[in-house]
């Protein structure tokens, strides 16, 4: 029996219908473009809006004025690798057990985001895939963890480097002497790299990367991880000599700059109001290579390769006009966080929460509400810890010797060290004796975190 629709029911139907592309145009809408720039060995205190008195970074400056800036952000680790671990998994570095990355790269940020519908595209160092023989091959190269597009280098840009180096080594450096590849995609460009081009060629990419991105209609992730300020540093010619901060402060002026053509390029396609733009840093400054070479975490104790609030706290800055509320974030959050955080603008409803190690915690309810950060603790390494205001050291260990590279002997600590960082920020005074209950706590927290994480 055939039967005729009235022009009633058609009318109702086509209400219905209307209204459900409506919520779903409205539900894409409300997906931010992401924007995570990702910069090396960047320190807590080299920044305008971080209290730097001489290096001028007045993009950064004006994105942490127009958004939120955290002050008790933490990298993942205070070394490259661990950090880019945590940022792209959403799990702790050192509580992974036998699961590598590489069992299940469908799982990383870009995968995740790019399931989600978003086009994804990666400009600048990896450090995921190690140094192979043959970067476009390897199992962990971008291309195969869910970017769409890269450009950039299989990892940090001081390896390989010459036989010997001294600092000497880095005072006389040019990319000849650190022969760094650069891949498009999985095809070597260069070889030896020009290491002064690589934050303006980033940055070029970036902005058309936005152009074009930005005329589709889904929304897009882009993952801009600069080579520098790490040892050697190459500021490009316009940059060269121009900062009082010497040449460490030309580099990172010219990071602002780059800072700077990114939100700009986002404010001429148009979409400023629906893009979110996080910047931070892998870990804390190698002060070890002197300040011709490196940053400062002032007023912290501490640089990159430690566990003191140097190695690991690093600025962290947000911006979404419209959205976040300018403020300044007291409340802990880490890089790890960020993958929950992205999980959930992005729409994605599941997470790899079952694996070892995943601890990330959505951080929307304070950057959209302005509530307090959901992180109370944080683990750095596996030994030691905060809770709150408090931290403890099981152990410590004092920086890379800038001679022989390598690595200083970790220190144990029978009872461990307890600062109350809301009063001793520097980690100056060690009140464990005073406060024996104190540690026993956080030693009973610490331990139930690495239990829970591992589950």
């Amino acid at each position: 029996m055939n039967r005729t629709s009235s022009p009633g029911r058609n009318c109702a139907l086509s209400f219905l219908l209307g209204f459900v592309a409506l919520q779903v145009l409205a539900e894409e809408a409300e997906r931010p473009n992401i924007i995570l720039i990702f910069v090396d060995d960047l320190g807590y205190g080299d920044l305008g809006c971080y209290g730097n008195e001489v290096i001028k970074t007045p993009n950064l400056d004006r994105m942490a004025k127009e958004g939120q800036r955290w002050t008790s952000f933490y990298a993942s680790g205070s070394t490259c690798v661990p950090s880019r671990t945590g940022l792209m998994s959403g799990r702790h570095p050192g509580l992974l057990k036998n699961e590598p990355l590489k069992n299940d790269r469908g799982a990383l940020m870009p995968a995740m985001l790019k399931q989600a519908g978003y086009s994804t595209a990666m400009f600048g160092k990896w450090h995921l895939a190690g140094y192979p023989d043959e970067f476009s091959n390897a199992t962990m190269h971008p291309l195969n963890c869910g970017f769409d597009s890269h450009l950039g280098t299989p990892g940090s840009n001081d390896a390989p480097g010459p036989p010997v180096q001294t600092l000497k080594a880095f005072d006389n450096a040019t990319s000849e002497t650190w022969k760094i590849p650069l891949y498009q995609g999985r095809e070597l460009l260069e070889h030896p790299a020009d290491q002064s081009l690589f934050t303006k060629r980033y940055t070029e990419h970036a902005v058309d990367f936005i152009k074009s991105a930005s005329e589709k209609e889904s929304p897009f992730f882009l993952y801009l991880a600069h080579n520098m300020p790490h040892v050697p540093i190459f500021p490009s010619e316009k940059f060269n000599g121009v900062s009082k901060g010497g040449i460490y402060g030309d580099v990172v002026e010219e990071i602002d700059w780059s800072v700077g053509e990114v939100m700009h390029a986002v404010a001429q396609a148009g979409i400023d109001e629906e893009t979110l733009i996080v910047f931070t840093s892998d870990n804390g400054p190698w002060t070890v290579f002197g300040p011709r070479h490196a940053g400062t975490a002032k007023p912290l104790r501490g640089e990159k390769s430690t566990s003191w609030e140097g190695g690991f706290r690093v600025p962290g800055i947000f911006r979404w006009p419209g959205m976040i509320k300018p403020a300044e974030v007291d409340g802990i959050a880490a890089n790890l966080d960020l993958y929950a955080t992205f999980a959930q603008l992005g729409g994605v409803a599941e997470m790899p929460a079952d694996k070892p190690g995943w601890m990330s915690l959505d951080l929307t309810p304070t950057l959209l509400e302005g509530k307090p950060s959901p992180r109370k603790q944080w683990l750095f390494g596996r030994d030691v810890f905060r809770s709150g205001q408090y931290k403890i050291h099981l152990s410590t260990r004092y920086p890379t010797n800038p001679e022989t590279r390598k690595k200083s002997p970790t220190i144990k600590h029978e009872t461990p060290l307890l600062f109350d960082l809301l009063e001793d920020l520097g980690e100056l005074n060690n009140v464990a004796a005073a406060h024996p209950e104190i540690v026993k706590r956080l030693l009973k927290e610490m331990n139930a975190v690495k239990n829970m994480s591992q589950n």
